[in-house]
């Protein structure tokens, strides 16, 4: 009976299993083997999956992608550079640089991001920064400017320290704004690439060692990473359809951290779109302008996108526009005016940047008290220096006048006088 029973379940499961439509299955929770992940679409930057997003793990490699988003935009590509003792002494993988070598920052750019080359980020480092100290620093800084906080880089190629950490989701945020930079996109896509050296018989040829460039459809980029402490990282992103995701995970074990980016990766194609919620150009309101000829009209900087689950209906949103209270005039096209935020209920979806739609003047009678004021500013002291001129000027001219007509009365009286 007992046995009758158990066969029965097995069955109904089976059964239910076959039934049950494939959208059903899709939309199960990723099982993720490593110790944080992040998944974020990458056109909007929203956090659609994560694990442990605010963990504090080691980055190894996926460091690169803040050494060479940074290289990209404070240096030259065409820029030559040459490699210190210091460079050419990195541990770990490398190009094996000479001392002495000039390659190009984009060869050395390569190098970082295809081979994952020590010695090729520590030359960029130096050559950017000054140094590798200096170096992390703007590191720090260009992190904080994207979001990324709880995280703090030492080096520029991820070899361990204690003082080198981020969280899957400020790596996340990082590759998000690498991401947006063309070279950095047309680079990390790449499978191969051959550089140029001084020394023909030095190594040319890269070869990207993110493998699912080669296996999952549609994949674009980043970059891998493992140290003894870090275990395998992977941030990794595809694009199909107009769709694009980026996926992180740090921390996972051996082969599992190419099924845990691919598992996350189909959850985002599987299980969400990207929807526009509104249009560059929209009017959003008006602000006032000190000394203005009218109010600034605000407007949409740019389209607005959203990530929705798919075969859904779209969430009935709400927009809240948080507008300056008074700007002063002049105010130039496309100044920042504000931002509208986009809520569902009353939770932050995305936010859009608002600007003037066009330049607002001063007023004429503000702008002639403006620069009466501007001219008495610069020139006080000349008016101040102008005026005690003339009445000195002017009391020297009084006492003269008075001497003249005491010497005409002298005059007048020794004439008379001399008639006696």
């Amino acid at each position: 009976m007992l046995r009758k029973w158990f066969v029965w379940l097995i069955l109904t499961v089976l059964v239910g299993q076959a039934v049950l439509p494939a959208k059903a299955w899709a939309a199960r929770e990723p099982l993720i083997v490593g110790k944080g992940a992040v998944l974020i679409n990458g056109r909007t930057g929203e956090i659609i999956w994560s694990k442990n997003p605010d963990q504090k793990l080691y980055p190894a490699s996926t460091t690169k992608i803040l050494t060479t988003l940074l290289a990209l935009e404070k240096g030259n590509l065409d820029d030559i550079v040459t490699v210190s003792r210091r460079a050419m002494q990195q541990e770990g993988s490398a190009i094996w640089l000479q001392e002495g070598e000039q390659i190009s920052l984009r060869d050395l750019l390569y190098a970082v991001m295809l081979n994952s080359a020590n010695d090729a980020a520590a030359a960029v480092a130096e050559h950017i920064g000054g140094s590798i100290e200096n170096f992390a620093q703007m590191m720090n800084e260009r992190a904080r400017q994207a979001g990324a906080v709880n995280s703090h880089f030492a080096n520029p190629n991820g070899l361990p320290n204690p003082d080198h950490y981020t969280t899957p989701k400020d790596l996340a945020l990082i590759a998000y704004a690498a991401m947006q930079n063309p070279h950095f996109r047309e680079i990390v896509a790449s499978k191969t690439f051959n550089i140029k050296r001084q020394d023909p018989a030095a190594l040319t040829q890269l070869i990207n060692h993110n493998k699912l460039l080669w296996r999952y459809p549609g994949a674009n980029g980043i970059k891998t990473g493992y140290t003894v402490a870090a275990r395998q990282c992977l941030v990794a992103s595809a694009q199909r359809d107009g769709e694009e995701f980026i996926a992180v995970v740090l921390g996972s074990e051996g082969r599992n951290i190419w099924t845990d980016c691919t598992t996350l990766l189909d959850y985002g194609f599987n299980n969400f779109k990207t929807v526009l919620a509104a249009k560059a150009g929209e009017k959003v309101g008006e602000v006032p302008v000190s000394e203005g000829a009218k109010k600034a009209v605000a407007i949409l900087k740019e389209d607005l996108y959203v990530t929705v689950p798919k075969d859904q209906p779209l969430p009935s949103w709400s927009r809240a526009a948080h507008l300056l209270d008074n700007v002063q005039a002049p105010v130039e096209k496309g100044q920042k005016l504000g931002e509208m935020v986009l809520l569902l209920g009353d939770k932050p979806q995305a936010r859009a940047e608002v600007v003037a739609e066009s330049g607002v003047a001063k007023k004429k009678w503000a702008s002639f008290v403006t620069s009466t004021g501007q001219v008495w500013s610069e020139y006080k002291w000349w008016f101040f220096g102008s005026g005690g001129m003339v009445l000195v000027g002017g009391y020297l001219l009084a006492l003269a006048r008075k001497k003249r007509r005491q010497q005409r009365r002298f005059s007048r009286y020794y004439y008379d006088d001399s008639e006696y």
